[in-house]
């Protein structure tokens, strides 16, 4: 466990998160339940932002990734820090602007965005559209032309970066339903194809290169290999891109394979990447670009942990141990998509020593409906509570109500006290949306 101040196993052998004890959180909001440490979100968006700030002279923004934790308080917080978000949908970029978020900070990506979701972007005179596919660029040139406004975009290109990552979240190689690549000279070609483009002002170019990434030198790669191609499209075309994003992507601590990481080693990771920009555009003669980031993960990911009660234990002799939860893959479907690994602790009992080896099996209809497996823990007992760490990015956001379950209430804990930034589902939420055809209704 990645312990700090806002996240502890206290004196009495408790787990503590925002300085309220996991069980007391449980008591009074019920479970299942994601929390979320607010002052470890504002830590990593400051962190981000400082490095911007004193490594770049403030050429930059950090760009919030959204699609890890997507709610009208985080883009509350978002905007008080002073940086920017990334949003991949329509109902993102709604949800920033119900929050009262600034839209010129916001950039929109996708590789199948829809007509209402460009024209919404355009309508909410948004910062940026990243273009992912010529169909895309045609239709915004079309809408914006209707508008009577030029709409500054971005070109997504893949610099042929395979990042050491699981391969669902590797984006950036030459196959792959993201971008144009570099290689094969797409990306060239459909720079001069947005160049010419009367409604849209190409800015530079998007790239990323993965998820769940540890390797600095991944990410100097990508921006050695996309500050080249800035500098080969320059000489063949005269063009300089102003902007460069080089994505997210930077990994977190799940479990003990994973490495420990304070916020000065993610500063390092700036830094590293900032100098690689920085020597290209000098060895190149081009203009450092203005820089943006997209960490998601990394600022919500160890800020998130979910509450769980143990409800029925099942031991086979000889083969498993399950400890079912009030939870399941309906509320974390991580585990099933990509085997997942996460660290297990029972909240109210968090030093007593592991004993035993167990599978945490969810409460939906399904075999594979697994939060973990194999994980150490003391011996659980019903009614326990059970927290699993870091939940916060791709929890809530790829969360459903499969088999009618409910998607849990999120709470922000922040110097002891915690609210509601999620509110609890209720039945009729579940049948809000149905509709009985008048042919099925009897009498």
């Amino acid at each position: 466990m990645n312990q700090r101040d806002t996240l502890k196993i206290n004196v009495d052998g408790r787990l503590e998160i925002g300085g309220i004890a996991a069980g007391e959180l449980a008591k009074e909001f019920g479970t299942p339940l994601y929390v979320f440490d607010e002052a470890h979100i504002r830590n990593m968006m400051r962190t981000y932002k400082k490095v911007i700030d004193e490594e770049y002279g403030g050429n930059g923004l950090v760009l919030y990734a959204s699609k890890a934790f997507s709610c009208e308080a985080i883009y509350a917080i978002a905007a008080s820090e002073g940086i920017g978000v990334d949003v991949v949908s329509g109902g993102e970029l709604y949800t920033a602007v119900q929050a009262g978020f600034p839209a010129e900070k916001a950039y929109m990506h996708g590789n199948n965005k829809l007509p209402s979701e460009l024209e919404f972007a355009l309508d909410s005179r948004i910062g940026a559209v990243v273009v992912d596919s010529r169909t895309e660029a045609d239709r915004l040139d079309g809408l914006a032309r209707k508008k009577g406004v030029v709409q500054d975009v971005l070109l997504r290109i893949n610099p042929g970066v395979e990042a050491h990552t699981h391969a669902f979240v590797q984006t950036a190689r030459t196959d792959s339903k993201f971008g144009f690549s570099v290689s094969d000279g797409t990306a060239a070609q459909m720079t001069d194809y947005l160049i010419k483009k009367p409604n849209l002002r190409l800015c530079g170019y998007h790239c990323h290169i993965g998820s769940q990434i540890f390797e600095k030198q991944s990410f100097v790669l990508a921006a050695n290999k996309v500050m080249d191609f800035i500098s080969q499209i320059k000489k063949s075309t005269g063009y300089e891109a102003e902007r460069l994003n080089i994505g997210g992507g930077f990994g977190v601590w799940y479990n003990d394979d994973d490495p420990k990481l304070q916020l000065s080693d993610y500063a390092d990771y700036l830094k590293t990447l900032i100098s690689a920009v920085k020597a290209k555009a000098k060895e190149h003669g081009l203009k450092e670009p203005f820089l943006l980031i997209e960490p998601g993960r990394s600022i919500v990911g160890e800020a998130g942990i979910t509450l769980y009660t143990v409800g029925a234990i099942k031991d086979i002799p000889g083969v498993k141990k399950y400890v079912a939860i009030d939870g399941g893959m309906f509320d974390n479907p991580r585990y099933a998509l990509y085997q997942s690994k996460y660290t297990v602790l029972l909240a109210d009992r968090a030093n007593e020593p592991c004993c035993e080896k167990v599978s945490i099996a969810g409460k939906c209809c399904e075999s594979g409906d697994l939060i973990a497996v194999d994980v150490p823990l003391p011996e659980a007992r019903v009614g326990d509570v059970l927290a699993v760490l870091t939940t916060g990015a791709y929890n809530y956001s790829m969360a459903s109500n499969y088999n009618r379950n409910f998607v849990p209430p999120a709470v922000l804990v922040k110097d002891g006290k915690a609210e509601y930034i999620i509110k609890p589902q209720t039945y009729a939420d579940l049948v809000r949306n149905d509709v009985i055809p008048k042919r099925l209704k009897q009498g």
